[in-house]
């Protein structure tokens, strides 16, 4: 962990007036050092918080919503009405993942060239067109093509978003921003419950309940993309909301924060080589917390898909059971903003992993012992407040000990088409056979917390034993073994986020 990330003053090669810090002089044709006014960072980082994540945060909301708003249909006549007997429910949720897990690393690959401006409301179009198809369906093959096609728009999403924001933020601000659009993950479970018990009370030209639920969210998301792809900006050079001394001082800052790793003096000028690829795929790093979201995600999308049906479960009708999704979920959505918070301030990924997945721990415990229904939803907001915060700290801990930019999105993308394996997993936990208590999907899920725990336990003692080497200049060999560009993350001076 890097003691100098966010230090009071960094520094500026540049005219005083360049960068709104005149107290330090400046002779013309000199190459003066100066730090960067602190008040100047603040602002520019508040700029982008409230030009980048508001969008965003629009984006993932509407990303699950539309992702998961299946498991709300299901219980307003879905199942009965497109004959999903057996496991076919599970196979149509199985089925979105094949496509999913396939384009991520060659979409992070792309997000670049195309602009993230462009490419992500580009995928929210696409895919909010597909949400509306789903809603006309009258089969079950009709299901499983929509979602094949579902997947296959949102695939790369993630990867794509995390890569964008790395753009933006240093290292030690990077995992709260990450929270503050995640958190919208929880929150569309309630939003979604909510609205789905509204559109499901819909009779309408033939279309009864349930495919007005896909039908009026296709129509949002679709809406939402047009507008966003109007006002993200691509890149802190290309913020157009910045005037061009903040520009520089954006850009500056980021170069700053990569200590050494990257010798590019702005995103832009970073061009792709099969040399990262393979720095990304051997890094340690990489194996480990790509391995650990695969732990974390099985329990938050069997969460997100089964929970209407584990309310239900519990004796509550349809309407009930959905909104009952909402108070867990939003206890989801507080733990999700608080950990990322305090994550960024103690400027640590691991321990936060660990205390999260502990608490879900002891809410599948609660959902696992035989008692009162009321102990069993209140199960239900540990786990949230539990898997949610640990999926962001994940992707965030990659992204912070990955460098630099095509480096980090082979990274990501790897974590997050591993991580979404899972779903072929959490899509089978919870069978009908085993309502209405679904005793073999909670105990599934704890070992695969259990396993979280493991894998963020290792990770941090690598981090620490790699940074005590570079501590004591064990890695100042590699400055000397070839081009110094080339070294990224394996650069001397960078140290690696515990």
């Amino acid at each position: 962990m890097e003691s100098n990330v966010s230090s009071p003053a960094l520094e500026f090669k540049g005219k005083p007036d360049q960068m709104d810090y005149p107290e330090t002089s400046y002779e013309e044709g000199s190459d003066v050092t100066r730090p960067l006014d602190p008040a100047l960072i603040q602002r520019i980082t508040r700029k982008f918080d409230t030009h980048v994540i508001p969008w965003l945060f629009g984006i993932w909301l509407l990303a699950f919503i539309d992702r998961s708003n299946i498991g709300n249909a299901r219980i307003d006549g879905l199942a009965d009405d497109l004959k999903l007997d057996g496991n076919k429910f599970n196979i149509a949720l199985t089925v979105f993942y094949i496509p999913y897990v396939l384009v991520d690393v060659p979409s992070n690959w792309v997000v670049k060239y195309f602009g993230a401006n462009y490419y992500l409301p580009g995928l929210l179009i696409a895919w909010g067109i597909v949400g509306m198809c789903t809603g006309f369906v009258t089969d079950y093959n009709g299901l499983l093509a929509c979602r094949f096609f579902l997947g296959l728009c949102e695939g790369g999403l993630l990867g794509g978003m995390i890569l964008y924001l790395s753009m933006f933020y240093r290292r030690h601000e990077l995992l709260f921003r990450i929270g503050m659009f995640y958190c919208a993950a929880p929150l569309s479970g309630a939003f979604g419950g909510l609205l789905a018990t509204g559109l499901a009370q819909i009779y309408h030209g033939g279309y009864n309940r349930w495919p007005w639920i896909f039908i009026v969210e296709g129509v949002i998301t679709v809406a939402y993309g047009l507008v966003v792809i109007f006002y993200l900006p691509p890149t802190p050079s290309g913020a157009r909301f910045l005037s061009e001394s903040d520009r520089e001082a954006a850009v500056y800052r980021m170069g700053l924060d990569a200590h050494g790793a990257s010798q590019a003096s702005k995103v832009e000028s970073e061009r792709f080589s099969w040399h990262w690829v393979r720095m990304a795929t051997l890094n340690v790093n990489t194996v480990l917390l790509s391995l650990n979201f695969f732990a974390i995600i099985t329990p938050i999308y069997s969460f997100s898909l089964f929970l209407p049906s584990i309310i239900s479960s519990l004796g509550y009708n349809s309407v009930k059971a959905q909104l009952f999704t909402v108070p867990p979920n939003m206890a989801g959505f507080f733990a999700v903003i608080l950990c990322t918070f305090l994550s960024d301030r103690i400027k640590a990924r691991g321990p936060i992993m660990i205390g999260c997945c502990s608490l879900a721990i002891i809410g599948y415990i609660m959902l696992l012992v035989k008692t009162r229904p009321l102990v069993h939803y209140g199960g239900t907001f540990l786990v949230a407040a539990g898997v949610f915060p640990s999926s962001p700290a994940a992707m965030g801990w990659l992204a912070n000990n990955l460098a630099p930019h095509y480096v980090r999105g082979t990274g990501t993308g790897w974590q997050i088409a591993i991580g979404n394996c899972s779903a072929f997993a959490a899509t089978f936990t919870y069978l009908q056979k085993d309502a209405p208590e679904y005793r073999t999907g909670h105990a599934i899920n704890v070992g695969f917390l259990v396993f979280s725990l493991s894998l963020s336990t290792i990770n941090i003692l690598y981090a620490k034993r790699e940074n005590r080497k570079r501590d004591r200049g064990e890695r100042d060999h590699r400055l000397t073994e070839g081009d110094e560009g080339m070294l990224g993350y394996r650069h001397p001076s960078f140290r690696y986020n515990i």
